[in-house]
């Protein structure tokens, strides 16, 4: 998700919320304090879902890369590694430098 895109949607909330607030208690400073806590939650909430998916796709990605690493150390010796070859990327000129 786009850091736009998030914004927007968090602003909008937070608007609601906001009017909403102020219907109900028709007052500024309530619905002021009750935006502020609002807006501190919903952050505290996208800070934890988003640790949540690092941490989840982070035992995925390290057990993945262990089982790829010991594969790869078993089934090539040092005489069968392949040779790599560097190729000029497309729209890029070539180094200036020797």
């Amino acid at each position: 998700m786009s850091l736009l895109l998030f914004l927007r949607g968090l602003v909008g909330v937070l608007v609601v919320f906001a009017i909403t607030t102020y219907v109900v208690t028709q007052s500024l400073w309530t619905t002021f304090i009750q935006t502020v806590i609002c807006a501190i939650l919903l952050q505290i909430g996208y800070f934890a879902a988003v640790l949540f998916m690092v941490w989840r796709s982070g035992g995925k990605n390290s057990r993945g890369a262990a089982s790829r690493s010991d594969d790869s150390i078993q089934t090539t010796g040092p005489e069968e590694q392949p040779s790599a070859k560097i190729s000029q990327l497309p729209g890029v000129s070539g180094s200036q430098h020797p």
